[in-house]
């Protein structure tokens, strides 16, 4: 389908989302959210996809935000529905199953840091920059940078980001584990495509198996999670990825020692 915000581009079995409203920073409005909701669940629902990037138009931008003109005239009503809708696309990016690579290039702020969050995986231009600055306009994080940030980074950076608001470096949001890898402008298409690319080959339901080990078991007990982990790893050896990925590493390895 037509989408007003969105471009859709598809490598090989890597489908790039791009917001593109670069005249707003590709600032989230309500259209926006509703519009990645749908690409995201068509991507889920494609076998042929096993690895989704998500972009932002532009050099200036990832995405800089929620839609602060749209979102003035809100009602608490409205704002709560808003908030919802947000939350409701970053739990499915964040469940999606197959690994979501975020590539920021320019301002991840509020809305926007809290979209790249959600993604599995996050490489960053040197020249991004990250930040939680809705304490500046009266309100809190409402697509769940409060939480994200708390898992990601710990609490004292949780409240620091979200308390002050100022945005921070790509070098320093690496530090603090909220970014992947931190590489060159120059660099951040070769490094996001390789990425994907090696991703895209990788065994897509142990792929499947390690998301959901790692973002369902982390939220329970160390002992919730260990089965889990448990059962996942035995549900693998029903699987052709399985069979034909043990066979190719053997073989691999025979070759390896018969040339030593």
């Amino acid at each position: 389908m037509a989408y007003r915000n969105l471009e859709i581009a598809n490598r090989g079995a890597v489908r790039t989302i791009t917001v593109n409203r670069p005249d707003k920073l590709n600032a989230l409005n309500r259209e926006t959210l509703n519009e990645l909701t749908l690409a995201f669940t068509q991507a889920a629902q494609d076998d042929a996809v096993r690895v989704v990037v998500l972009t932002g138009a532009g050099q200036k931008a990832f995405v800089a935000g929620a839609d602060i003109a749209e979102m003035n005239g809100y009602t608490p009503v409205q704002a709560q529905g808003f908030s919802r809708a947000g939350q409701r696309l970053m739990s499915l990016v964040e469940r999606l199953g197959k690994p979501v690579i975020a590539r920021v290039q320019g301002f991840a702020l509020g809305g926007g840091m809290e979209l790249a969050m959600c993604c599995h995986l996050r490489v960053a231009s040197e020249k991004a920059k990250f930040g939680q600055p809705e304490i500046n306009l009266g309100l809190i994080p409402g697509f769940g940078g409060t939480q994200r940030l708390l898992r990601l980074a710990g609490r004292g950076a949780a409240l620091e980001l979200c308390l002050i608001g100022a945005p921070i470096s790509a070098q320093r949001a690496y530090e603090l584990g909220v970014v992947t890898r931190v590489v060159a402008p120059e660099a951040l298409d070769e490094t996001v495509n390789a990425l994907a690319d090696q991703l895209a080959a990788a065994a897509p339901l142990a792929a499947a198996g390690i998301l959901d080990a790692v973002l369902q078991g982390g939220e329970t007990s160390i002992d919730q999670g260990l089965e889990f982990e448990t059962q996942a790893f035995a549900l693998a050896f029903s699987t052709e990825d399985m069979r034909e990925g043990t066979t190719a590493f053997l073989e691999k390895r025979k070759a390896v020692f018969k040339g030593q």
